[in-house]
């Protein structure tokens, strides 16, 4: 237990915790504020703080938008704070007519905990010293969790340092309060100065530096929705910055009130930012990824494209339903009890899912396995397995298939085995690979229908809409059923979006669908699918950078810019 953690509040006395989110990064969160959200019973933020710290509060806690909601003809341009609470099935909303300080202590009182999230640092957050003094008047316990500052976690992303080792001074300035006394006192400084302003505003926070003595070619980058993987860096000088912007196309723009964070100084200097620009130049920067996977069967191969730099977008394209008679399964599962089977063979995450429920049912659990081998087709199925309590005894050593599985499958040996017969839960359209390739190994076989696949419902319009019209950088399809069901649900992706099979069987199937096949896993893996794609977007970059063009993704090629698909 963390030091700063306090004993559960009494039914009279409530505590507050003031939160420093980050600069935009989940990632950025420490475990000290992880631990606080997940003990929460209010969470007040804003709306972009709430995407970040949102996922870390338990099911039911009561969610404040601080942001006005829109405005009603009765009170035309002011809104009201709209309180959100959150079950995980469905939401209620309703007006909160106080503000967000009123709010917290209201709910302090009554005995709950609440954490107070504002974007970056508390430290340096217009209003949480304000209501932290209010809760202090109100004789309300508080406590601050620092977060990671914009000023300070952006240039990071950037690959800006702000010192080196010659140590110079960091100035931090913010151009929305900032005195002429503070911009002559920076201006006439050599060290690094970091100014927190907007898109629109950065020229001017550039004319303010130089008309207080820095030189005009003193080097300055921009950075825009920085730690997120829309995070944008534009190196330039204090007097070309404005140009930059403009022949970038970034200004003039409706979106120009957005925050930015500007480095001014040499250690912003675009040669040395171009050997440091980690985030940026990540494999996969700012790709969105069509997964055609349920959340769960996709989790871990999302968190593989998201370290790649990557947006990925599950969208399910199956479907998974019991079997139509369950009677074969029943039998097969008492079976397990009894001693009909030597192995249990499991060949996807689905079939130990089938199983798990079916144990649950009949109030069984792991240890029902107790003396019975368990084999897994690959690593996904063998994590399920363990995170149902068994581990599994055979799990292929090469490829992760059902021909790998028989590889490694010993033969029947009948002075060994007392039982000559495996209990194999699958899908209704698997294949009779293992079937077939058991029988020769001697194995009596007990083929069982687990569940049924069915083509998964469209995905909404807006995600249709991205598909066909090439909003989509990349699809990762991971078997010939994902390439028809994805076409049979949302349409054919568009040429401009890269497509990735994981073997030559499903890249087939995506010839015969009118797909041009670029990328294709050296082995049958989801996680070489992935690897595979990040080694295909390395290349492109550097073709990019050899050619002295402009990185960028492939869904922002010109609509007009279409490739012919070979069939």
């Amino acid at each position: 237990m963390s030091p700063t953690t306090l004993s559960a509040a009494g039914p009279e006395h409530g505590h507050v915790t003031f939160l420093g989110a980050g600069p935009g990064d989940p990632g950025l969160l420490t475990l000290r504020a992880v631990e606080a959200l997940a003990r929460a019973d209010v969470l007040v933020a804003e709306h972009e703080v709430l995407d970040v710290v949102r996922t870390h509060a338990r099911p039911g806690v009561a969610v404040v938008n601080t942001e006005p909601g829109p405005s009603s003809d009765l009170n035309p341009g002011s809104g009201t704070p709209q309180l959100t609470v959150v079950d995980g099935t469905s939401a209620t909303v309703v007006p909160a007519v106080r503000d967000a300080a009123h709010l917290v202590m209201e709910a302090a009182r009554g005995g709950r905990r609440v954490v107070r999230a504002v974007s970056g640092d508390p430290g340096l957050d217009t209003y949480a010293a304000e209501e932290m003094l209010a809760c202090a008047a109100a004789g309300v316990p508080f406590e601050v969790v620092p977060g990671v500052a914009a000023a300070v976690g952006v240039p990071a992303y950037a690959g800006v340092p702000l010192r080196d080792a010659q140590g110079a001074d960091v100035r931090f300035v913010d151009a929305r309060t900032a005195s002429d006394r503070c911009w002559t006192e920076v201006g006439v400084s050599d060290g690094t100065v970091v100014v927190s302003t907007t898109l629109d505003s950065v020229a001017a926070a550039a004319g303010e530096l130089v008309s207080a003595g820095r030189k005009p070619d003193t080097p300055m980058a921009v950075t825009v929705a920085g730690t997120t993987t829309r995070q944008r860096t534009w190196s330039a000088t204090l007097g070309t910055i404005a140009q930059t912007l403009k022949q970038a196309k970034v200004l003039p723009s409706p979106e120009g009130g957005r925050p930015v964070i500007a480095v001014v100084g040499e250690r912003s200097a675009a040669a040395q930012r171009e050997q440091l620009s980690w985030f940026e130049s990540k494999p996969l920067f700012g790709w969105k990824v069509l997964v055609p996977r349920t959340k769960e069967q996709a989790a871990s191969l999302s968190d593989q494209l998201r370290s790649y730099g990557a947006v990925p977008h599950e969208v399910p394209t199956i479907a998974v339903e019991p079997p139509r008679t369950p009677q074969q399964m029943e039998r097969a599962v008492k079976g397990l009890v009894t001693g009909r089977y030597e192995w249990i063979a499991f060949t996807s995450v689905n079939a130990v899912k089938a199983v798990r429920e079916k144990f649950e049912e009949y109030g069984l659990d792991a240890r029902a396995f107790a003396g019975i081998k368990v084999a897994a087709v690959g690593e996904q199925t063998a994590k399920a397995l363990v995170a149902f309590g068994v581990k599994p005894d055979l799990v292929p050593t090469g490829e992760q298939s059902a021909a790998g599985l028989l590889e490694d499958w010993p033969p029947y040996d009948p002075v060994f085995d007392p039982i000559d017969r495996v209990f194999l839960p699958r899908a209704d359209i698997a294949t009779e690979t293992l079937v077939a390739g058991l029988i020769e190994l001697g194995w009596e076989v007990d083929d069982v229908t687990a569940y049924r696949t069915v083509r998964a419902s469209p995905p909404p319009a807006e995600t249709r809409e991205a598909i066909k019209g090439g909003g989509f950088d990349a699809v990762l399809f991971t078997s010939s059923s994902t390439v028809r069901n994805l076409v049979g649900i949302a349409g054919k992706p568009h040429n401009v979006t890269v497509i990735a099979c994981i073997g030559p069987a499903t890249a087939k199937t995506a010839e015969e669908h009118g797909l041009r096949v670029d990328v294709m896993a050296p082995e049958p893996s989801v996680h070489k699918l992935a690897e595979a794609l990040a080694d295909f977007g390395t290349r492109r970059r550097a073709a990019a950078l050899e050619a002295g063009d402009p990185v960028t993704r492939p869904s922002e090629r010109r609509p007009g810019a279409r490739r012919r698909r070979t069939t």
